[in-house]
């Protein structure tokens, strides 16, 4: 009874490791492609910024700084279009990654109910077989 009990122990413990190994997979590889998509987003709009900068410096009268103003305007928009662009994104790929480890957390879980169900099945017929002592 105590080596049937230790297999499935042993098994169940296999069986969660494994799951949670695949949820650490998961999780790692979105945190890299976050990371990833923000560290894009960051160098574009860093490239932007100082490319806008670099002309400011150049401007040297009033007239190309009333140039100078709707570039600004437009690279700033172009700025948080590309953010919320990234946090879409972001967002899109953290719920596509929580579906995924919810459907590994439910095909667990349900695998765990079968094997519970077949050995209580097993165990009830082993009880059913059994002759029982009349006093």
């Amino acid at each position: 009874m105590s080596y049937q009990f230790n297999e499935q122990f042993t098994a169940a413990s296999r069986q969660f490791a494994d799951a949670a190994a695949q949820i650490n997979r998961l999780t790692l590889e979105n945190v890299e492609k976050v990371f990833g998509v923000h560290f894009t987003t960051l160098g574009e709009n860093a490239n932007a910024t100082f490319a806008f900068v670099n002309e400011a410096i150049e401007v040297r009268d009033l007239d190309g700084i009333k140039a100078l103003w709707p570039k600004g305007a437009q690279i700033a928009r172009e700025n948080v279009e590309r953010l919320v662009s990234a946090g879409q994104e972001v967002i899109g790929r953290t719920v596509k990654t929580n579906e995924a480890i919810a459907e590994l957390a439910k095909s667990q879980l349900e695998s765990a109910t079968a094997d519970v169900r077949a050995q209580a099945e097993t165990v009830a017929k082993a009880a059913a077989g059994k002759p029982t002592a009349k006093r």
